[in-house]
């Protein structure tokens, strides 16, 4: 008869009692910071909730803030602390308005958010973190580089009077500087394993079967692949008689390094050799050959037929140098035809045939009441398709289809080639009609890894191996969940799925191996106690509501994810964020800033972003400056000439000052120095720029005929001077149009065609204001 855990604040046989969850949450409340590293499906939330609800108990009117690294997960995370916990529970989410996050942080003792809104909460000044007893990062692998859980954890253990620390993860990776990383920047004092293994884990754990499935090649694409490597090798022995490379026995990073050399090359001379120029043109056409032979080894046709399609539409030499390469050409005819002929990756033969076997007639699950207790579990199957690519996802839903399973594709929310990704809402209702049984299976990218509650998965399948080891327990832990689970990876023998397996199986190991070893684990606890101690040497700047004598600096909302707001606030700024219709930082009436990293310039330039953006700053203050972050500014595709003209235009014909920094440290410092010097004497309001300038009547004369078809603003300048007027040109014909200089036949009758034809819904909307 199961037992269960007794606590003022649990619900009555709520929780199981789990001797092992009980002895992780008491390691958490004994030795101090923890990082939990078990298995998905071993129950960490519940040890958050125990640790949560001590904590609560403990530290009177403190609140426990849950952080989890997408809105799904922070919303499953809230449901989970409400089935178990008697106090008030809610989440805070972007899609949240900002009274109402508030509101719910002020009246709930449990806050479960996604760490990004938090941090524009706190930079903000709408709550702090002073009675915070317990902070969880799920998922607290992602706490490296700039990522929001690093900002977060510096400031909580500077602000709470009594802070706690819980990381959660299944898989925080082989590396171990990036497990070091994670330790130092969540100030980690201790870690735990756990494993299936353990004898205390062993009669809750249900294991994972993995099975490889080896696929041999079809003949035709063989053939294929035999053309572009024929491509291939042609440009790797050019590469190698320029000295770039030394051998043509090279992966994709190798040649990313090789680009990095040769771009760095480029950088530091006035007047680059054509050849180097030449050299990065084949270094890029050799990453798209790279990425065409990867897909048609271990995709398929479709999906390499439809990024031939992405490659036709560049411009670029290495893309044009393809389409007129002899070899290239042939293995795009050979695999139209092998489409045409319905001749696929044998991979796609063989995930219908298991899916046929594991569904038989069956394939539904009834929806369970709990996450942590299947009150329907019968003996039926769900199953989990992950790929790479969208181009296969949707390859294998139309075959899927065919074959008469019921299958549902599930995306990211980006949008890609024209295809819109799905929003929160679409996922949520996917996931909620596959947890019903409408679907038999669920196809699904990357985005499926981590966060998706579906207990009642027994069969994951992975179109092809991923090199990661993190992304492959990831996908392993969405099944074994309710009972034995089962993985099938398929491999391509021969090709890269076969080195893809062997890296994640290697890296896990070492994973594994590093977290259990007591000299690794003593160096990282030690590590972390030391930046924990430094840290409570940092001065908490306090910030009085009352007016203060601390330079003010308006930043635009949309830097909100930069590192350089968080620097501010760590320094004797009272930094205000709105949103702002020109710059990204304002100090005064008359200097705003302009901030830009290296690659966000040269992208400017490409997209002509650049002069449009320096018009307007120039117009609306009188000193205008343009911060450029990053010392790699010529370490991009852009010829240096390109980028140091733009930046003398800048400064000759926009009057625009240009700044350098190092990084986004340097920039708020810079950013605080000009504030000073802006503010220094008698302080006066600022008035920050929320619209742009009225237009004048002249701007809105030529705005107006720049709405026009192909008319851009030389050609809307020629129309006005010779016409006259806006009515002037409204009216004239297509002859009188074709009398200005820069408009063809073409144009002039494209102009009196939007003039000229009626509006397309005219009569629908007559009879709507009719039935009205």
């Amino acid at each position: 008869m199961a037992s269960y855990i007794n606590h003022p604040l649990l619900k009555k046989d709520a929780i199981e009692s789990r001797l092992y969850q009980q002895i992780l949450a008491g390691d958490v409340l004994k030795k101090g910071n923890t990082m939990v590293v078990a298995p998905t499906a071993l129950g960490k939330t519940i040890v958050a909730i125990l640790v949560a609800a001590d904590r609560l108990h403990k530290v009177k009117n403190s609140k426990v803030l849950v952080l989890a690294p997408s809105k799904p997960l922070a919303i499953q995370h809230e449901e989970s602390f409400k089935e178990f916990i008697t106090l008030p529970c809610t989440s805070i989410t972007g899609a949240v308005k900002t009274d109402e996050r508030i509101k719910r942080w002020e009246e709930s003792r449990i806050i479960s958010a996604t760490p990004q809104t938090v941090e524009s909460d706190l930079l903000n000044g709408r709550y702090d973190l002073s009675n915070v007893s317990l902070i969880v990062f799920d998922e607290c692998h992602h706490g490296v580089g700039s990522y929001s859980y690093v900002y977060l954890a510096s400031r909580y253990v500077q602000e709470s009077k009594f802070n706690l620390i819980l990381g959660l993860t299944a898989s925080p990776g082989s590396d171990k500087f990036k497990i070091k990383e994670v330790c130092e920047n969540l100030y980690i004092q201790n870690i735990v394993v756990k494993t299936e293994d353990d004898v205390d884990v062993k009669p809750y754990f249900n294991p994972v079967e993995i099975d490889w499935v080896r696929i041999k090649m079809s003949s035709e694409l063989s053939k294929i692949k035999e053309c572009i490597d024929k491509a291939l090798k042609v440009r790797l022995k050019a590469l190698k008689n320029m000295g770039i490379i030394k051998t043509v026995s090279v992966n994709k990073v190798e040649i990313l390094k090789a680009r990095g050399r040769v771009q760095g090359e480029i950088a530091r001379s006035a007047n680059p050799d054509k050849e180097l120029f030449r050299a990065i043109s084949i270094l890029s056409a050799v990453i798209n050959v790279q990425h065409a032979q990867e897909l048609i080894e271990t995709q398929g046709v479709q999906t390499f037929n439809k990024y031939v399609d992405r490659l036709r539409k560049k411009q670029t030499k290495a893309a044009k140098s393809l389409m007129w390469d002899d070899n290239f050409s042939k293995a795009m005819k050979l695999a139209r035809d092998a489409e045409k002929h319905g001749w696929e990756h044998p991979k796609l033969r063989e995930i219908t045939k298991i899916l046929k076997k594991e569904l038989g007639d069956n394939g539904q699950t009834k929806l369970t009441t709990s996450r942590f207790e299947d009150k329907n579990d019968e003996k039926t199957s769900k199953v989990i398709v992950f790929t790479q690519y969208r181009d296969t996802l949707e390859m294998i839903h139309q075959k899927l289809e065919k074959e008469g399973i019921k299958s549902a594709k599930f995306f990211g929310q980006a949008s890609k080639d024209g295809e819109k990704g799905l929003t929160q809402k679409q996922q949520k209702a996917i996931i909620k009609s596959f947890r019903q049984g409408e679907y038999d299976v669920l196809l699904s990218t990357s985005v499926a890894e981590e966060g998706i509650d579906i207990p009642a998965v027994d069969l994951v399948v992975l179109y092809e191996p991923v090199p990661s080891e993190v992304r492959m327990i990831q996908r392993r832990g969405r099944t074994g969940r309710k009972r034995t689970g089962r993985v099938k990876v398929l491999i391509t023998e021969g090709t890269r799925d076969e080195g893809y397996y062997w890296s994640s199986i290697r890296k896990e190991d070492r994973m594994k191996n590093q977290l259990i070893d007591p000299d690794v684990l003593e160096e990282l606890n030690a590590s972390a106690i030391e930046r924990m101690e430094n840290e409570k040497k940092v001065k908490v700047i306090e910030r009085p509501k009352q007016e203060n004598n601390f330079p003010i600096v308006y930043a635009d909302s949309r830097e909100g994810n930069s590192k350089v707001i968080r620097h501010l606030t760590e320094m004797e700024i009272d930094v205000k964020v709105h949103s702002m219709a020109v710059a990204d930082y304002q100090v005064s009436d008359e200097v705003a800033i302009e901030r830009k990293t290296a690659k966000d310039f040269t992208d400017s330039i490409i997209d002509k972003r650049l002069f449009k953006q320096a018009k307007e700053l120039s117009e609306e203050f009188k000193h205008p400056i343009l911060i450029l972050e990053g010392d790699d500014l010529y370490t991009g595709m852009i010829n240096p000439n390109a980028i140091r003209g733009s930046m003398a235009s800048l400064a000759i014909d926009f009057g625009i000052s240009i700044i350098p920094t190092r990084n986004s440290q340097d920039t708020a410092a810079m950013i605080k120095r000009i504030a000073i010097r802006e503010q220094e004497g008698e302080r006066t309001p600022i008035q920050i720029r929320t619209d742009k300038k009225p237009l004048s009547l002249m701007e809105q004369q030529l705005f107006i005929v720049e709405s026009l078809p192909n008319i851009g603003p030389v050609n809307a300048k020629n129309l006005l001077m010779h016409f006259g007027s806006v009515s002037n040109i409204l009216n004239a014909s297509e002859t009188d149009l074709q009398e200005v200089e820069g408009i063809g036949k073409k144009t002039a009758k494209d102009i009196r065609n939007v003039l000229d034809s009626k509006y397309l819904y005219f009569k629908k909307e007559i009879k709507e204001k009719r039935l009205l």
